[in-house]
């Protein structure tokens, strides 16, 4: 039988399908996640500089008995938690608590697990007098060096530096229905044809959704949604049992490896 090839209006319309789901307001959170994957979550508040960033959810939990450090990028459900959150667009503030975070997992031996869901960095004036590209490189510094596994979880947007300071990861992964990238689809087809409105086209371009991230390798694996959190888990369990046999160097070393082959 003949293979049946997608028109290119086709392509753009699950394109479309696909970034629309990753941008829908009931999309699982970072919250929603950690309480079902996780046990025993103590969340951890402040970048103990200024403020707490509420776009920016952390703690250290147990999975499968074992502590762990976890991280994750926090969009609301509704107009109130959006408001709250930035509509998950973090602060420098939320960067550092991150990295203070990231540092205290370092210091007591425990894997960091991150869960990214961001259309970016917030882009507000405040958030550039308080440093936010200062803020995102520290963190792709410091975690290009952490002596601890990082695994990251791209859940829904994972967009430009703002989703990278916190995907600089020894495995990542992506949901079947999210997406990642270096901007916005609508930002690249402004900038490319000076016409946000042809966002499908761009992102066909782009190559952002998740068969394309994992062809080019720049994901280790995708997570079927049908029974998310049992995929998560047994993911998440299989990337720590790997991972948790490597050196302190190995593990540095891979995750420069992996950085530097792209």
């Amino acid at each position: 039988m003949p293979e049946i090839k997608k028109t290119k209006k086709e392509t753009q319309e699950n394109i479309a399908e696909i970034i629309n789901k990753a941008r829908a307001a009931d999309r699982i959170s970072a919250r929603d996640i950690i309480a079902q994957v996780f046990t025993d979550f103590f969340e951890l508040h402040g970048d103990r500089q200024l403020t707490d960033d509420e776009a920016i959810v952390g703690g250290i939990a147990r999975f499968a008995g074992q502590p762990v450090t976890v991280i994750g990028i926090q969009k609301g459900h509704n107009l109130a938690e959006n408001l709250a959150t930035n509509f998950g667009q973090p602060s420098p503030n939320g960067y550092r608590k991150a990295l203070r975070l990231m540092k205290q997992a370092e210091k007591f031996g425990r894997p960091v697990v991150t869960f990214v869901n961001t259309a970016g960095a917030y882009p507000g004036i405040e958030a550039e007098e308080r440093g936010q590209g200062e803020a995102i490189a520290r963190n792709l510094l410091e975690m290009s060096d952490l002596r601890v596994p990082i695994i990251t979880f791209i859940t829904g947007e994972g967009g430009s530096g703002g989703a990278l300071a916190l995907a600089v990861a020894n495995k990542v992964y992506i949901l079947e229905n999210a997406v990642y990238s270096v901007l916005s689809p609508e930002g690249f087809a402004t900038i490319l044809w000076k016409d946000g409105s042809r966002r499908d086209e761009a992102a066909e371009l782009m190559k952002i959704t998740a068969p394309h991230l994992f062809e080019m390798g720049l994901v280790e694996g995708i997570i079927a949604e049908d029974n998310l959190i049992e995929n998560t888990k047994n993911q998440l369990s299989k990337a720590l049992t790997e991972l948790s046999v490597m050196s302190v160097e190995a593990l540095t070393e891979q995750r420069y490896q992996r950085f530097r082959k792209y």
